[in-house]
């Protein structure tokens, strides 16, 4: 297998995970994806983390590429979005403290290709990376 077919793999591993994960969050608003996202949360924190296997992946990226800086700003993002959704959802639906910007912004509807720019955005940073 040559390199070429090997990149071809990951980028195409990276959008199947990446749309995956859009399948099972994808709702038409903000408190929508959260409440998806929260019933696996709800039954442990743990099985909400393997429902994210992009967040692998970008481990595993990160180190057959040697730490590649593109690697490294895959993986931070992808922690980021993680570490962001468990705080909305502890204001949420555990602290229960939203203030009335938050509750409008929860209630927005949602362009229904949003959800999709991860599949987007992630794919040239791994592209990158594996170069």
């Amino acid at each position: 297998m040559n390199i070429i077919n090997i990149v071809l793999l990951y980028l195409l591993l990276c959008i199947a995970l990446e749309v995956y994960e859009v399948q099972w969050q994808k709702a038409s608003t903000l408190m929508g994806m959260l409440t998806r996202m929260y019933k696996y949360y709800a039954k442990s924190i743990f099985l909400f983390l393997i429902m994210h296997p992009s967040l692998y992946f970008s481990i595993y990226l990160m180190m057959i590429t040697d730490y590649n800086l593109y690697a490294v700003l895959y993986f931070t993002i992808k922690a980021a979005d993680i570490f962001t959704k468990l705080y909305m959802m502890k204001q949420v639906f555990i602290d229960r403290e939203i203030n009335a910007q938050m509750k409008m912004m929860l209630a927005m509807p949602l362009d229904k290709y949003l959800p999709y720019i991860g599949a987007l955005a992630y794919p040239p940073l791994v592209f990158i990376a594996l170069n």
